[in-house]
């Protein structure tokens, strides 16, 4: 494992094999276990636990990140938005990515193994192939759906938290992950919107390409729509109370909003306006829950 260019320094070095970790995607998968594993254990789960459950999907997320930019290097060579990471600026090797994906794989087993129990190990080794393999390198490059049935690879961490704590799957579990598997469709064809161009140049068959912008923003609309009703509907099923479900229904508000307003309005700063709030969204959202997880289970 090699770093591809002569003359880069150990700091730049450093920097690539990190930005192959996904860092924010990282952050933010582990910002939507952390209500999962709370309201699993209700309350606080043994330190064991909750360290190695929270350890084991950070590891988890990275190794499929790193198995994204191993497989995708082909196709973000062609894209502006992406020809300038580690793989194909050659800052690093392909070998350097692929290693680095095997290894985090195994130490993620480790951890949630020796930590947590098998069943949540197992269930991050299947995210982990299903975010490479499945989505990676079947759906993005073959359907227009890629996006909406590879969102279950982005909703796992809430099914391994859970499993984490309990050693079972149960339906707040999949609640949760419903949520984020909602949520995914509106993201990136917000993204894809204002990238079309970027998306056709690979060969990618993102919905704005196969069917047009009008129909992506009809969809982004649609699942808008859906995710505010089962943010909130979520609510009683797993547990939440009032203060998750006011600010819920202001920041789902807020989304169709946007989302209404890119239907209306078709200039590409709408797009991007969406994509970057849909972020703060997510991360509010599940910081909330965990909050008033917090909160309800002191007071009980």
């Amino acid at each position: 494992m090699s770093v591809a260019l002569a003359g880069v320094t150990p700091a730049a070095t450093l920097r690539a094999w990190v930005e192959l970790t996904k860092p924010r995607i990282v952050l933010l998968v582990l910002f939507t276990g952390l209500p999962a594993a709370l309201l699993a254990a209700h309350g606080l789960p043994p330190a064991r636990v909750f360290w190695g459950c929270g350890i084991g999907i950070a590891l988890s997320a990275a190794s499929a990140a790193a198995f994204n930019h191993y497989f995708d290097r082909d196709l973000d060579a062609l894209m502006v938005r992406t020809r300038t990471r580690p793989l194909p600026s050659g800052r690093l090797t392909p070998a350097a990515a692929a290693g680095l994906a095997l290894a985090l794989a195994w130490l993620a087993w480790t951890v949630l193994a020796v930590a947590c129990n098998p069943l949540s190990a197992l269930l991050a080794m299947a995210n982990i192939f299903y975010y490479a393999i499945v989505y990676t390198v079947w759906l993005k490059r073959r359907t227009p759906l890629n996006i909406v049935i590879g969102g279950g690879a982005g909703a796992s961490a809430p099914i391994i938290a859970w499993a984490a704590v309990t050693g079972r799957v149960e339906l707040p579990a999949l609640l949760l992950a419903g949520i984020v598997f909602l949520w995914t469709p509106p993201h990136f064809w917000s993204l894809s919107l204002y990238r079309r161009e970027d998306y056709a140049r690979a060969g990618i068959p993102m919905l704005p390409v196969t069917h047009g912008e009008p129909e992506t923003r009809r969809q982004i609309l649609a699942y808008s729509v859906v995710l505010f009703a089962v943010t909130l509907l979520v609510a009683p099923l797993a547990g939440l109370g009032p203060l998750y479900v006011c600010v819920a229904a202001v920041l789902g508000a807020l989304f169709v909003g946007g989302a209404v307003r890119l239907y209306r309005r078709h200039e590409a700063r709408h797009a991007v306006a969406l994509f970057r709030y849909s972020i703060a969204y997510l991360f509010v959202l599940f910081l909330v829950m965990a909050a008033d997880a917090v909160l309800r289970l002191r007071g009980a």
